[in-house]
């Protein structure tokens, strides 16, 4: 079983596919799939489905869209295969579990990279923590889920995702700032600082990098940008260690290779 969440949802068996097109039976093996391989209790399925508004109907219309993804499933498992649908979407004492004997998912090899990530950075080596960083952030294909109508448990999964993604993605810009790779992450910097016009870090890194590359005056335009935002948006001014930065920016010293925002 093939399980993808990293953009829209996708779980393939056998190159099948089992995502129904309904709104909430796509909730209900969204779910599942990101706890493949661990039993989901009903009352969690129904909090995710139905939020504070569950219905008297709740356990048959679950019960339903378990029928409609194990036929689904059915369709997609080879005829000689020894599983049934109920092998691949089993039934517990309240609760569901999606398995298969072999499950790949994206979001899994996501952190087994970044933490394989980690371990490279803690024994010096850089150049392969941001290889391996970048490779991570390659499986991203989109927003997680971007196809799923989310309640408030697949809200957490998701902004649980994107906060990973967000660590490895500054981690890797920080990396590479210290490989002295700020010509190559331009781009990404102003892309990134446009989007997330308040994030302080990313400013940081982009004056940096700014500033490496020649563009002092655009390093010190970044930083008036990001303090009138702050300012006129949340009335506070940039923190000390950006200032300091703008202050060694402005000063027209080299910013060593070691150090960023």
């Amino acid at each position: 079983m093939d399980i993808e969440v990293l953009g829209p949802l996708c779980v393939r068996i056998n190159d099948g596919s089992i995502v129904p097109r309904a709104g909430k039976p796509r909730q209900l093996l969204a779910l599942l799939a990101l706890r493949a391989g661990r039993m989901v209790p009903v009352s969690t399925l129904m909090d995710e489905i139905w939020g504070d508004r569950i219905p008297r109907s709740a356990p048959t219309t679950l019960q339903t869209y378990v029928l409609q993804l194990r036929r689904l499933i059915g369709d997609a498992l080879p005829t000689d295969s020894p599983l049934t649908p109920k092998d691949v979407l089993t039934t517990h004492f309240g609760s569901y579990q999606l398995n298969a004997p072999a499950v790949t998912c994206d979001a899994n090899t996501f952190k087994d990279m970044s933490a394989a990530a980690g371990e490279a950075l803690a024994r010096g080596d850089d150049a392969r923590a941001s290889w391996m960083l970048g490779e991570a952030l390659a499986l991203w294909r989109g927003a997680a889920l971007a196809d799923v109508p989310a309640g408030r448990v697949l809200e957490t999964e998701v902004l649980g995702l994107d906060e990973q993604q967000t660590r490895a993605r500054e981690l890797r810009i920080e990396i590479d700032l210290r490989l002295g790779r700020h010509n190559e992450i331009l781009g990404e910097l102003l892309m990134l600082t446009a989007q997330r016009p308040l994030d302080e870090n990313l400013c940081g890194h982009l004056m940096t990098a700014l500033h490496r590359a020649g563009h002092t005056w655009r390093a010190l335009e970044a930083f008036q940008r990001l303090r009138t935002t702050l300012v006129d948006e949340l009335g506070v001014e940039p923190s000390a260690r950006v200032q300091r930065l703008h202050q060694h920016v402005l000063g027209g010293r080299p910013i060593p290779q070691g150090r960023a925002a």
